[in-house]
């Protein structure tokens, strides 16, 4: 059984804290496998642990009383929200809609797709801009999941503006020798 960590699963450590996996990366050197995750708490750091180390079992002479099995073990968000509905709560009242279990196995929406085949930034502005009077903030999410940039909380017309701005921005410097 494949025990390795995917991009977007969450876990709960032994010691009772939240976090996301963003990725499994290689050492450039050794060749070991690193899982990259992210606090789901206070300033929502993002750790890098060997994989061997994230998949092990507590050391329960040194840790008696817990009663996980494993560092760290894959949780639900029906886990999560059964378990600690205010989590969910404070999503809802950010603005955030919790994504279902169910959601997982849904087709991603077109029009990000089409963003994401896009070859040159142009191309991209361009779909965002013919997006104009239908996109929402999960779409203005995922985008800049993809771009890994921030675009921060707040009404959805300044967000639109911010990632079209960001998106021109990288247009401009695409194709251009100015930073060579």
């Amino acid at each position: 059984m494949d025990q390795t960590p995917k991009p977007g699963e969450l876990y709960r450590h032994f010691k009772n804290k939240l976090y996301q996996i963003v990725t499994v990366a290689t050492h450039s050197e050794t060749g070991e496998k690193l899982v990259i995750y992210q606090a789901l708490y206070d300033d929502f750091g993002i750790y890098a642990r060997p994989l061997d180390m994230f998949v092990s079992e507590v050391d329960h002479e040194k840790y008696p009383d817990v009663k996980q099995k494993y560092r760290f073990e894959k949780i639900t968000l029906n886990e999560i929200a059964a378990n600690e509905p205010e989590a969910v709560s404070v999503q809802a009242q950010a603005g955030h809609e919790p994504v279902s279990d169910a959601d997982e196995g849904q087709a991603p929406d077109p029009r990000l797709m089409e963003f994401l085949d896009a070859a040159t930034f142009e191309e991209k502005y361009n779909i965002l801009v013919s997006m104009r009077d239908t996109i929402t903030d999960r779409l203005i999410d995922d985008i800049a999941v993809v771009m890994d940039i921030v675009v921060p909380e707040g009404p959805l017309q300044k967000r639109y503006d911010d990632l079209k701005n960001t998106i021109k921005t990288r247009q401009y410097y695409e194709f251009s020798n100015r930073l060579r």
